[in-house]
């Protein structure tokens, strides 16, 4: 990433490991555009690459966590011819794809509505924590379109069968129907969001960050696959490593001698 700040986003890495990304597009509802796009994509990588950072918190400032789409950006589509357009598309699955994979834990603070992409967002990150207020839609449909390169990790998160639903109706649904459908883990009062994600953060603190990350590579291995005599193996030799390695070994040794372990002090 270059020295250049982004426009889009702000970004506060704090003392304690977090580091907290706020969209920053108020006045359009944090839309996704090209230009947030690219920034939030590179403003990932980079966080993903310092050490000093543990955790990641998505958040939006103003009343919506993400309205999708910007228009702007959609009436430039518009015009673009198909080339134009895979480039454009694969720009955000790009996005998605760094989000998804980042190898330290990520938590998504929705504030407000989430729309399309926005949805897309939140289904990346790792943990998701709701106000009791945010609402949600899966609208593409409407405009003649498809969630096509946010559909793997929304259904991922909700389902195949919940995806049939809000993929084809484009309904909204509350915060508290994301959290049954399982695109949200928690749905507390708007006041005590911030209390919720600190919360969170103070949890995955008392993790190792290479068994977090490791925790993480395991649930892509293993999520949706047979259990085979070759998947078997693979989580054995998964477990054995990490045995061996520094941080296990420092946190067995913490638990027996009833202290704490390095990273959690």
């Amino acid at each position: 990433m270059s020295d250049v700040s982004p426009t889009t986003l702000r970004v506060e890495t704090r003392d304690d490991g977090a580091a907290f990304v706020t969209l920053a597009r108020a006045l359009v509802h944090n839309a996704i555009d090209d230009v947030m796009i690219a920034e939030l994509t590179a403003v990932l990588v980079r966080l993903d690459a310092t050490a000093a950072v543990r955790m990641v918190v998505l958040a939006a400032e103003g009343k919506s966590f993400s309205a999708g789409a910007d228009l702007g950006w959609m009436k430039r589509m518009a015009g673009y011819g198909m080339a134009e357009n895979l480039a454009d598309a694969q720009s955000l699955a790009d996005l998605m794809k760094v989000l998804n994979g980042l190898s330290k834990p990520t938590i998504a603070r929705v504030q407000g509505a989430a729309y399309g992409g926005g949805v897309g967002l939140i289904a990346c990150c790792d943990i998701a924590v709701a106000s009791e207020t945010a609402v949600f839609s899966l609208s593409e449909v409407r405009l003649g379109l498809i969630p096509a390169v946010i559909s793997p990790y929304v259904i991922a998160a909700m389902g195949a069968r919940a995806a049939r639903r809000w993929f084809l109706t484009a309904e909204r649904f509350d915060a508290a129907e994301a959290r049954r459908q399982g695109l949200v883990h928690q749905v507390v009062a708007a006041e005590r969001l911030d209390d919720a994600v600190e919360a969170l953060l103070a949890g995955l603190r008392q993790g190792a960050p290479g068994a977090q990350a490791a925790a993480k590579d395991l649930i892509g291995a293993v999520a949706n696959q047979p259990v085979s005599e070759l998947l078997i193996a693979d989580t054995a030799r998964r477990i054995a490593l990490l045995r061996v390695a520094d941080e296990g070994r420092e946190g067995i040794s913490a638990f027996l001698e009833k202290r704490a372990p390095s990273w959690g002090v």
